[in-house]
């Protein structure tokens, strides 16, 4: 250790002289798995700068002493209890602070990353002399704090737009992506890439003997943050930011462009104030809340399962979009699968399209031929034999189902898995005859598997609760969020969204038009409209959940999805309620002068509202918290709002039942409130 640190107690970095005379700091968070700044990190850290900055090193080199990454951002639950006690202010001032005593100091400093390098990891790294980054696949930097309605807070958007450019440092920002180690050198973000083993030595030689930026990197980083740069850049900012986000929905994105805009050229003090005082206020918002509170439920989601699913292979019978896309997903995410289907031409076309998947996520060709070697057309059914986990995804036909599962259990290995791919038929119908009930459950996958990150993990009575932990974990290696729910009806996502695309469809069909009841869920915030919707997922498919849910619920369903003309089912044939061409909706114009409706946001989302109270009232999923990750990732339900649950508690659940009274008055017994409104769930605090 230090001698210059003696009478320092500490508990969570390590610090160590070289023989060169560099000083490294290791970070190794007490108690935790993983590398985050909680405010006792930073004190600590502050105290060593002090000391350093008192007889300064010949270079200083900070470090993660976690081998699974750098640092992870800020300790989000710390930041959660700040903002309830109104400290945020506080706590940004101190994280500043701490990390512009690094950039004073009167000695070289370089940030040594390897693996995740995220938020408060990028701006201490930032606030570095110099950076060297592992080149490991892991390392991954960034600073993903628009996705929490807040922005980088600890000098990242004071410095990262002078370091790279502010082009390059808003787009990173704005999007909240992630960069590779070599992406990063090659914008600036980096100095220097390394292999793992001599990380720690080339950041060490990088504080010994500095190097120069590329001219045009330094001329970048002043160009674009002039005064003129600013006016001009700003604006095409913010036209980009309002294409993908409403300013009133989220306002973190807005709020970084006018901070850069009004302050980007002031010196470094003047930028990091007027950075903490528009993060201090963004925290505060609904928005910001919310997102953060979602960030713990995907957490949630991913700790269901852990790592032990002993499924290796993988047999998907239906070679249809559903089934051969969860097929190629699957074989991308590295797991050996067959697919079979009764005619070759459909494991053909099936094929055809994971190759285009294959082709968009693995950049490297030569990478491409061992992915897609994972996945065989099977027309015989030999992989089942050799299967750990079976996945159905045939026609919604209980008996056609049933019979399948008499032909393929016989052939199961004793501890594979069958499973179903069904949208809405109950389980304790589908069991039927089938001798290891124990190991039978439902995976409820989303089109486009590719993009819909849920997957229900449909349960019945006599399901082992050991293999939803499998399932769970399968879920987990496919980068998939699970969410068990119950084997009912449409269980959580089809039975929450079906009032809400069926309401649409009645709306339309009494004459209001497509366009104008899109226009109303978007403007809530849905991703999509559900005319829109009810043409992307196919009016046939749309009519077959109906038949299974609308009895269940006791609704009508609309003349034009009881009978779907062949050709016309939506965005599959070009054709449905829009006409579609390269893959986008045609929309009619909306005639001038076109009055629409009051109540048609309410009578649109108060029914989603209302079937997600009823599916919390009947047990569909076992807390709230499940329902509203549920609702938003299965359906992208406003995440802005937090989830149906969320958005009732902040709207008032009493509110909300008066106003679907108003609407059974006017519009039917379709909208009397369902069972559940007077759940103290409703009522909790909203985070």
């Amino acid at each position: 250790m230090l001698s210059g640190f003696d009478g320092l107690r500490f508990s969570h970095w390590q610090a160590e002289i070289r023989e060169d005379g560099v000083v490294v700091l290791g970070l190794d968070r007490q108690d935790a798995a993983v590398n985050a700044f909680s405010q006792d990190v930073l004190l600590e850290l502050g105290d060593l700068v002090e000391r350093i900055a008192i007889d300064p090193p010949k270079g200083v080199v900070i470090r993660s002493a976690k081998a699974n990454g750098f640092i992870a951002g800020a300790d989000l639950k710390e930041f959660q209890e700040y903002d309830r006690k109104g400290t945020v202010n506080d706590a940004i001032r101190r994280g500043q602070t701490v990390f512009q005593k690094i950039a004073e100091l009167p000695c070289p400093t370089v940030a040594a990353i390897h693996g995740f390098c995220m938020g408060g990891g990028t701006e201490i790294a930032l606030a570095c002399d110099y950076r060297v980054a592992s080149n490991d696949p892991s390392t991954r930097i960034g600073l993903p704090e628009t996705k929490l309605g807040i922005f980088p807070g600890w000098g990242g958007s004071a410095r990262l737009p002078r370091l790279i450019g502010a082009p390059a440092a808003m787009d990173l920002m704005l999007t909240g992506r992630t960069v590779s180690a070599g992406a990063a050198k090659g914008m600036g973000l980096v100095d220097k890439v390394a292999a793992p083993a001599v990380l720690l030595d080339s950041a060490v030689a990088l504080a010994l003997s500095g190097t120069t930026r590329p001219f045009k990197q330094r001329l970048l980083g002043w160009a674009t943050n002039t005064w003129i740069a600013r006016k001009i850049l700003a604006p095409q900012m913010t036209k980009q930011v309002a294409r993908k986000a409403k300013k009133d929905q989220y306002p973190a994105p807005y709020a970084l462009i006018g901070v850069w805009q009004r302050s980007g050229g002031s010196g470094i003090q003047a930028r990091l104030d007027a950075e903490r005082r528009a993060v201090v206020k963004l925290a505060g918002t609904p928005t910001a809340r919310n997102l953060i509170r979602i960030f713990f439920l995907t957490e949630r989601l991913k700790g269901l399962g852990g790592k032990d699913h002993g499924i290796a292979r993988v047999h998907v019978v239906g070679a249809g979009v559903m089934g051969g896309d969860i097929a190629a997903w699957s074989a991308y995410k590295g797991f050996e699968v067959t697919l079979q289907d009764r005619e070759q031409r459909f494991i053909d076309a099936a094929l055809g399209r994971a190759q285009d998947l294959f082709a968009k996520k693995v950049r490297d060709e030569g990478k491409r031929p061992a992915v897609a070697a994972r996945l065989k057309g099977d027309l015989a059914g030999d992989g089942v034999a050799q299967a750990d986990l079976v996945i159905e995804a045939i026609i919604e036909n209980p008996e056609a189902k049933r019979e399948l599962y008499q032909s393929l259990e016989p052939r199961l290995k004793p501890e594979a898995l069958l499973t179903t791919n069904t949208s809405s038929i109950p389980l304790v119908e589908l069991r039927e005859h089938i001798a290891r009930p124990a190991q039978f459950a439902g995976l409820h996958y989303f089109n486009p598997v590719a993009m819909m990150p849920l997957v229900e993990i449909v349960q019945h009575d006599r399901l082992d609760e050991a293999n939803v932990r499998r399932l769970a974990a399968f879920c987990k290696a496919l980068d998939k969020f699970p969410v068990p729910v119950a084997g009912t009806p449409g269980f959580l996502v089809n039975r929450v969204l079906f009032p809400y695309m069926l309401e649409a469809a009645t709306a339309y069909a009494e004459g209001i038009p497509g366009p104008v009841i899109d226009k109303a869920a978007v403007k809530f915030g849905m991703p999509m409209g559900p005319i829109e919707l009810l043409d992307t997922v196919g009016l046939d498919v749309a009519a077959g959940v109906g038949e299974e849910l609308a009895p269940f619920l006791g609704l009508q369903i609309p003349a034009a999805l009881q009978t779907v003309e062949q050709g016309k089912r939506g965005k599959k044939d070009g054709q449905g309620i829009y006409k579609w061409e390269n893959g986008k909706a045609v929309k009619p114009e909306v005639p001038n002068g076109y009055q629409v409706p009051a109540d048609l946001e309410d009578r649109l989302i108060l029914p989603l509202l209302n079937e997600a109270v009823a599916c919390l009232h009947d047990g569909v999923v076992a807390d709230a918290d499940l329902l509203d990750a549920g609702v938003i990732f299965g359906t992208g339900f406003a995440p802005f709002r937090g989830g149906p649950v969320q958005h009732i508690r902040a709207t008032g659940a009493d509110a909300l039942v008066e106003r679907l009274k108003t609407l059974q008055s006017r519009h039917g017994d379709r909208f009397a409130p369902r069972p559940g409104w007077d759940s103290p769930a409703l009522r909790e605090p909203v985070a």
